[in-house]
Parts: C-alpha cells; structure tokens; sequence
C-alpha cells in the first residue's frame, strides 16, 4: 500500500494510545501456561500478537479473541505434555524468541517458521545454551527444529544481548523442576524489558527475584495462576504520535516500559541539538531520527542492535532521509543525523517495518510525502493511519 500525506502546519488534538505490544505478549504467554482460565482487556489484532496467540495454540493453551472487543481469554497448557507442534512465528522476533524455550520443555519435536528476516536475526544465545545441555537446535532456511527437555541450573548471556533472550527463559524455567540462576555479564541493555517481564510474572503467581545487579534467581517446580488483566496503554507507538505534535492519552508516566523517555527526548531534540543514549529503548531509534532530521540533529548512541530488526534500521533511515536532504552517518554504535529535512526527493520506502513507516510518516506530515510499503504498521499498530486522520492529517491510501 502506497500513502501519500500532505503536509500540515501545527497539528493539534488529542489521540489514545494503542495497547502496548510488549506488555501484551507477556500477559498472553503467562496466560497461555497457566492453570485455569485468563481474561486479558485491551490486546489489539496486530500481526505480532496474532502470531504469539496462533503459537501458545500449537503448545496447547486455548485462547478466543475478540478483535472488537480487544479481548482475549485463555485457558493455559502445560507446554511440557504437548505432542509434535508446529509454531508460526510470521515476523515477530518476540514471538520466536519467548516461544524457543517453551518448546524446549517438551522432549517431543517442534518446528518454528517465520518470514521475512525473521530467521536472519541472532539466535546463538539460545543455539549455545540448547547445545551444552543436549537439546537438538537445527536451523534451515525459514525453519528451526527443536528437541530435547529443558532443565532448571545455572545459565550465564552477556547482559547486552536482546532481552528476549533473557524473558525467554524467565517464562519457562519456573516450570522446571529444578531452581535456576540467571548470570549476565557486563553492561545490562534493556533491562526495563526484563522487568516488565518480571512485573507480568509476579502478576501471574511466579516468583523471579533479582538478587543483585546481574543475577535472576528462579524457583522451580512453580506453577502459573489464571487471572484478569488490562494490558496498558502503549509507549513505544505513542512516541509516533507524539512525534506529530499530538497530545497522547492513555499511558502512564509510572511504567516500566524504557520507551516512556520519548517525552524527554523528543523535548531535547525540540531545544536543540542533542546526543541520546537508546541502548534501553532502541524501538525508538527510527522516530527519534525522523524527529532529529525535522529540528536541530542529534546523535544517538547505543544503536548497535538497530540492525537486527524488521529491517536494518540505521541504514534503512539513512537511505530515506537522503531523500529529505538530511545527512546520516550510521557507526558501530551510534547514528549522526543532520537537521533541516525537505520535502522528499521521489517516494519513501518503508523497507517492510512498521518503525520506518511511522516514523517516515512524521517527516511527511511536515513536508509532505508518499510512502511505499505502509502497510507494514499492521505489525504493530494496525489503526496508525486512522489515527492520523482523526488529527486531521490528510491521507490518501492506494492499495
């Protein structure tokens, strides 16, 4: 889909947040594998969630969801009593990541797919540690097979991997008999996301306590408890909304989400140049870009895994915000963008990644714009451009 925005002057008015997609995959997982029936409030249809749920499906649980209604209800499985499974992970590198474990609990096979890039994004973590304990960890193509049976002991990551690694097993190891120890060594990246994973455990009955700065201790042989929930309302997508000027209801200045920081920077970025660190919120990466290239630059530090996502970000940003006459100079670790961005020289790619579209969409909503590829917002936030009508923002759509 091809949308072509015209350019608005200041844009006023106020829009909700949507659901948080973070937090929600955490709660449906918790529900997927607890005992009994879970009601989650507020879960929106987006291609991520949908896969995490076709997913907890194959491992047993039973879920209906209510698209309408933003409401799912759950009636948890025990992963480890579940027969061959097939696991559609679409392009959710989330839904792969929590999923990985989970199968591994079983000793019977299952074969995990995915599209995209989904299976070009690192898994050697979870290769290394399947390996040392036995467990068979084939990949080929778009597919991963898995077999063997996960047991509870001492695990040791560097802290500046992706934390779904590390949520990965905080979901599966309370179900092993034995207790377990989470080891990260070095500088802890994204810890916000391991404690909302935390958060939402404690929520589901299952005690997981840091005992110091690096490690997780576990309790084994735990066992999940259903309950009701509302998931909250959405950092990470209100940052694209805020991006436009707009006021966000619906999100809360207490949450654990690290993607709560788009307010200050994004009032940095408004004051003048700046230099930010995203090791802790690196979903913001694109937006604060496009952000950056419509004020004063920035330099971003802490972008080094921007290029294992959707798309290769620094790079898919640089490329299109050339065509904005802006300069981008993408390093090991950190992104230099220039200010000053025009009108677009040609139509936006959106390189199939939701961040790039919304945050190419901010540039266009103040310069004007097409961009190709938008539908790939329906990953995360499938009513983006429904919203950005609501402000007012003329949109014209071509399928």
């Amino acid at each position: 889909m091809r949308v072509t925005i015209s350019p608005h002057g200041n844009i006023t008015g106020t829009v909700k947040a949507p659901p948080s997609k973070s937090m929600a995959h955490r709660a449906l997982i918790c529900a997927g594998l607890a005992d009994g029936k879970s009601a989650i409030d507020n879960i929106a249809a987006s291609e991520d969630l949908l896969a995490t749920m076709d997913c907890l499906r194959a491992l047993g649980a039973g879920i209906n969801y209510d698209p309408s209604e933003l409401r799912a209800e759950v009636t948890g499985a025990d992963p480890a009593a579940r027969g061959e499974a097939s696991l559609c992970c679409r392009e959710s590198g989330s839904t792969l990541r929590f999923m990985l474990p989970l199968c591994a609990l079983s000793d019977k096979p299952a074969v995990l797919t995915g599209s995209g890039r989904l299976m070009e994004r690192p898994l050697t973590i979870y290769e290394d540690i399947f390996g040392a304990r036995g467990i068979a960890f084939e990949r080929s193509g778009q597919e991963i097979r898995i077999k063997g049976s996960l047991k509870g002991g001492e695990y040791s990551m560097p802290g500046d991997v992706s934390s779904q690694f590390v949520s990965g097993l905080l979901f599966t190891l309370p179900l092993c008999k034995e207790d377990s120890l989470i080891r990260l060594e070095g500088k802890i990246e994204s810890r916000p996301y391991i404690d909302m994973t935390i958060k939402t455990l404690r929520e589901f009955g299952i005690e997981v306590n840091w005992e110091n700065e690096t490690d997780l201790a576990i309790i084994g042989s735990q066992r999940y408890k259903a309950i009701d929930t509302t998931v909250e309302g959405d950092w990470s997508n209100a940052a694209n909304l805020l991006a436009l000027g707009a006021e966000v209801t619906g999100v809360s200045g207490e949450s654990l989400q690290g993607d709560r920081v788009c307010r200050e920077y994004f009032s940095r970025l408004t004051a003048g140049r700046a230099e930010l660190d995203i090791a802790d919120c690196p979903d913001l990466g694109p937006v604060l870009m496009a952000y950056a290239a419509l004020h004063h630059g920035a330099v971003l530090r802490g972008t080094r895994r921007l290029r294992f996502k959707e798309s290769d970000r620094g790079a898919a940003m640089r490329e299109e915000l050339a065509k904005c006459s802006v300069d981008v100079r993408v390093e090991e670790d950190s992104i230099t963008v220039d200010g000053a961005a025009k009108a677009p020289a040609g139509t936006l790619q959106g390189h199939n990644d939701h961040r790039i579209v919304m945050a190419l969409a901010a540039i266009c909503a103040r310069t004007g714009g097409s961009i190709d590829g938008a539908e790939a917002v329906s990953k995360s936030f499938p009513d983006y451009f429904d919203k950005l009508e609501d402000l007012g923002i003329e949109i014209r759509k071509e399928i």
